[in-house]
């Protein structure tokens, strides 16, 4: 586990020891800046992972790049149409990605609810703070949902503590150990603050690794430049909701980091899973023909 997160732990921790105000607004301002700046770039390499796992021409590339705009400004329109049932979505997709952080439990439900865990945990804590945050997202029905929420969170947590032996028995013990520290400070912390901890700092880089090896002959400056700028081009382009619709967008900055996040979000998923499977698929290819080869000797 990189030491970044355990100085941004132990930076949190310290900071709620000595009572900092994490939840007023300037400092949720901070968080929300930190979830965003530091956590968008893990889902920038998507289609550069798409291009890597296929052969693209201009064309079947353009028409790539269209669909995952199509669902990106689909789910963007859902925020502005149905927002509750956008934060339904956003919560049920961020509940599956994170659970792929959980590989060593053999059951995908189980993944999905130690997934689920990070979104349940403030609940625990600041059930009030998180009900405003829904209903800010969304409407005032959010509060039920909040309450769904919490009463799931027990359950939740505990196939999260059975994932974490897991990974401490299989020799994932700075996995397992991050995890329980980042969980329990998912409980005490206001929930933005929380939340950035885990995102920034314990699931994006998780990922990132994972996709600098998928990309590995990509050189390190276009590596950057290409996080750098798809990040910068989601941003711009959902600030120019402000502009194409300024009714239907909401001035609260963090409430606009969420929905950006979910917008990008849903398609992030969709072709992450399918250059997953596609990668794997190939992987079993190369294996069967270096098996037949073997056998034909």
């Amino acid at each position: 586990m990189h030491r970044s997160y355990w100085v941004a732990a132990a930076a949190l921790s310290l900071a709620i020891v000595a009572a900092i105000p994490l939840g007023q607004p300037a400092a949720v301002a901070v968080a929300t800046i930190v979830f965003i700046g530091g956590g968008l770039p893990h889902g920038a390499y998507d289609i550069a992972l798409l291009r890597r796992t296929i052969t693209l021409g201009r064309a079947q590339l353009a028409l790539a790049v269209a669909g995952y705009l199509v669902v990106a400004v689909g789910m963007a329109a859902l925020w502005m149409t149905l927002p509750l049932v956008a934060l339904i979505l956003f919560l049920a997709v961020a509940a599956v990605h994170f659970g792929e952080d959980w590989q060593m439990l053999d059951e995908p439900l189980l993944r999905v609810a130690a997934g689920a865990a990070v979104i349940a945990a403030p609940t625990l804590g600041h059930p009030a703070d998180v009900a405003r945050l829904f209903v800010a997202l969304s409407d005032d029905r959010a509060v039920l949902l909040t309450q769904l929420v919490t009463a799931a969170a027990p359950v939740t947590l505990l196939v999260t503590s059975v994932g974490i032996a897991i990974a401490w028995k299989d020799g994932s013990r700075q996995w397992a150990a991050a995890m329980a520290v980042c969980l329990v400070l998912l409980v005490v912390a206001p929930p933005v603050a929380g939340f950035a901890l885990f995102f920034v700092f314990l699931h994006s880089p998780r990922h990132l690794r994972q996709t600098r090896a998928q990309l590995g002959p990509m050189p390190r400056l276009r590596w950057l430049a290409t996080g750098v700028g798809v990040s910068g081009a989601a941003i711009l382009g959902w600030s120019a909701l402000q502009w194409l619709a300024p009714s239907a967008v909401d001035p609260n900055l963090t409430v606009q980091a969420f929905r950006l996040l979910a917008a990008v979000a849903v398609p992030h998923l969709l072709l992450s899973r399918w250059v997953e499977r596609r990668l794997a698929s190939n992987h079993q290819h190369r294996r069967g023909s270096a098996l037949s080869g073997t056998g034909s000797l």
